[in-house]
């Protein structure tokens, strides 16, 4: 019984140091084939969970143009850009045919473009599935549309709708797109 006792509080303990030793610089700025997805994603839920975050999973690529134009949108829009780091970790994982990071992909639904967003819980549970198309305004990302979208992830709560997916990701009410 003592020496459960001490194993549990050992793992706690080695909980405690890695989520107090990731940062979001570590965190890959690219889409980078060469990065472990599945490293990557546990030290971004522990973040998450050590700042009171959910987990923004930004799929794609560096041949994507849609991701770099999500990029510069993001760099380009202080209100979008503070209300992600007030509310979210975002984590790139690539999808390329360097690296398409399959053991990390198949958790998740099956992604019809690029990039595409999955918002997590500190748990790692998907609350939100994001086609970012549905996101765009010409040719760049509509600010009205992607701030509406970091309201939902930020209030999503997982369901058994959650469960249920759609060739656009999570089934539930549609957004609306004027």
């Amino acid at each position: 019984m003592k020496s459960a006792f001490v194993a549990a509080i050992g793992v706690a303990c080695a909980a405690l140091l890695m989520a107090v030793s990731v940062r979001a610089a570590d965190l890959p700025s690219t889409f980078d084939p060469a990065r472990d997805a599945a490293r990557d994603l546990e030290s971004a839920l522990a973040l998450a969970k050590t700042q009171g975050k959910r987990v923004i999973v930004d799929v794609g690529g560096e041949w994507c143009s849609w991701c770099h134009v999500l990029d510069r949108f993001i760099a380009a829009n202080a209100d979008v850009r503070d209300t992600l780091d007030a509310q979210f970790v975002w984590l790139k994982i690539n999808f390329s045919k360097q690296n398409e990071n399959a053991g990390v992909l198949r958790r998740w639904p099956k992604v019809a473009g690029y990039p595409h967003l999955f918002v997590l819980d500190a748990s790692g549970v998907v609350v939100l599935s994001q086609d970012t198309e549905l996101l765009e305004g010409g040719r760049t990302y509509d600010k009205r549309r992607f701030l509406d979208f970091l309201a939902r992830a930020a209030a999503a709560h997982p369901s058994r709708a959650a469960t249920a997916y759609g060739p656009f990701g999570l089934v539930g009410p549609p957004m609306r797109v004027l």
